[in-house]
């Protein structure tokens, strides 16, 4: 295993910014193949923040002497696939190299932060980070004048903490998010002991809802209740935890225009409940999409900080940032002062942390020509003459609760080599007519759900990255177990699809 970080834990290790941590139940987000970690773990709070979750990471690793096989402070800067002798050549940044039969590309899909194209950013002269690059030695933002830019999951997380400490708070925001409680709560010992009796039916649950998540689609449509029965339900589920309001929502919430409209008026209204200065709150309110078409940003009194006199809002639509001072932000209205800028601005999400690895296949074809107009994968493992190459979670796989998929395609492809391995097959290719099957199959679906009109990392748009201001299809919008259906049919026909030598 090679690992660029110094340690263990993933997103847990680099996104180490106050206020980042589960938008899942923790209990539903941990492993589950391990009975031992599942009896021996408690969870501290019903979402967890990220030192817990990184004390977990690492207590895994112990329980599991992982360590011994991980090769710490190891960036890969290229793969390329040797056709003479059908291995993988790997190097590092370092000068390194390994030759392997089988690469899995256990790289993530938010892993390649992206700053924002604003000239002089390396001039200020203050305190300055990415979130997903956070220092491990933290920032002191006591008494500070303090910068966040961008209002995207991790920027909401970082501002509602942020703004708890800071001497004052400027939010710049180029498009708000629709964000909804998470009502966070600590799980004491009685009801840790619950929880753990509990596992099977929790990740049943899991295995069975549409994303992986504990919460289940109500079967009902908006239109098929009263007004009244419709409204005390989105009130139930805005005092309800987590992504309940999401994804345990009506059926067609996320598919249907008129319905999605009526949702996002009953989340914008709740937002000018809460913001005292009305154009504050209109500012807060998105108006380019509809509620659930981008993921939702859980929050814990994230609207309820713009009402703190030590906090300012400015909109980049209104006022553009023109440029980074050696003293702060200049817009196109004034010059601001800041001691620390921290910009939230995201990751160049699902493609972009293999654009950054040079990936060539057969004949030295690199990765991103091929995916030029867009990703084209085997149910988002496999890449058409990219031999025993086997992506974790890549494009066009099934997401949501990331670690219930995770583990679906870890257990498939740890199937895929022991099928190999029995057979005395040393190669394995997708064939490109099951590539473009599949890719059919995940166009086709994506044109069912509103979010595929709407731009987000979801449909591959970042205005900070060169050729990524198009929407393109890149995720898998089906149900995970349709998904699941799939893989387990092709492994159970004898992986018909694919090509062995």
């Amino acid at each position: 295993m090679l690992e660029a970080g110094t340690g263990v834990g993933g997103t847990w290790y680099w996104n180490r910014y106050p206020g980042a941590r589960f938008d899942s139940e923790s209990y539903s987000y941990g492993y589950s193949f391990s009975q031992e970690i599942l009896d021996e773990w408690d969870w501290d709070e019903c979402f967890s923040g990220q030192p817990e979750v990184e004390r977990y990471c690492n207590f895994v690793a112990d329980k599991l002497d992982l360590r011994r096989d991980i090769e710490f402070s190891a960036r890969v800067d290229a793969a390329h696939y040797d056709d003479a002798d059908g291995r993988w050549q790997i190097r590092l940044a370092d000068g390194r190299t390994y030759r392997t039969r089988f690469l899995i590309a256990a790289i993530g899909l938010l892993s390649a932060p992206t700053m924002p194209r604003f000239d002089g950013i390396e001039e200020f002269a203050g305190e300055w980070t990415h979130t997903g690059l956070w220092p491990k030695e933290g920032i002191d933002f006591a008494d500070k004048r303090v910068a966040v830019v961008g209002t995207g999951a991790s920027g909401v997380q970082a501002i509602q903490e942020i703004a708890k400490t800071a001497g004052h708070l400027t939010v710049f925001q180029r498009r708000p998010n629709w964000c909804t409680p998470l009502h966070n709560r600590p799980i004491d010992e009685d009801e840790m002991t619950e929880i753990r009796a509990d596992y099977p039916a929790i990740f049943q649950r899991c295995q069975e809802s549409n994303a992986c998540f504990v919460h289940t689609t109500d079967m009902r449509k908006t239109f098929e209740v009263s007004e009244a029965e419709r409204l005390a339900f989105w009130e139930e589920l805005y005092a309800g935890q987590g992504f309940g309001i999401w994804q345990g929502n009506f059926r067609d919430m996320l598919t249907d225009a008129d319905a999605n409209r009526l949702m996002s008026e009953f989340v914008a209204d709740k937002i000018r409940e809460r913001v005292d200065d009305p154009v504050t709150a209109e500012r807060l309110i998105p108006k380019d999409h509809g509620f659930g078409t981008r993921r939702v940003p859980q929050e814990t009194h994230y609207y309820e900080v713009f009402n703190q006199d030590n906090v300012d809002l400015v909109s980049i639509l209104e006022e553009p940032i023109e440029r980074v001072t050696t003293n702060g932000i200049q817009t196109s209205a004034k010059t601001y002062e800041f001691d620390v800028i921290v910009y939230a601005t995201g990751f160049d999400a699902v493609t972009g942390i293999y654009d950054r690895i040079d990936f060539r296949g057969v004949g030295g074809v690199p990765l991103k020509e091929k995916w030029g107009d867009g990703p084209r994968t085997f149910v988002g493992v496999m890449v058409d003459a990219f031999p025993n190459m086997f992506m974790i979670m890549g494009p066009h796989a099934s997401l949501g609760n990331n670690p219930r998929s995770i583990e679906y395609n870890v257990d498939w492809v740890s199937g895929l080599i022991k099928y190999m391995q029995a057979g005395d097959l040393t190669r394995a290719d997708a064939s490109p007519e099951a590539v473009a099957d599949w890719n059919e199959l995940v166009h086709r679906k994506a044109k069912r759900i509103l979010a595929s009109e709407v731009d987000s990392w979801m449909t591959g748009i970042n205005l900070n990255v060169d050729g990524k201001d198009q929407r393109r299809v890149v995720v898998y919008s089906g149900t995970a177990p349709e998904y699941r259906n799939t893989c387990d049919d092709v492994a159970a026909g004898g992986y018909r699809e694919l090509r062995f030598t």
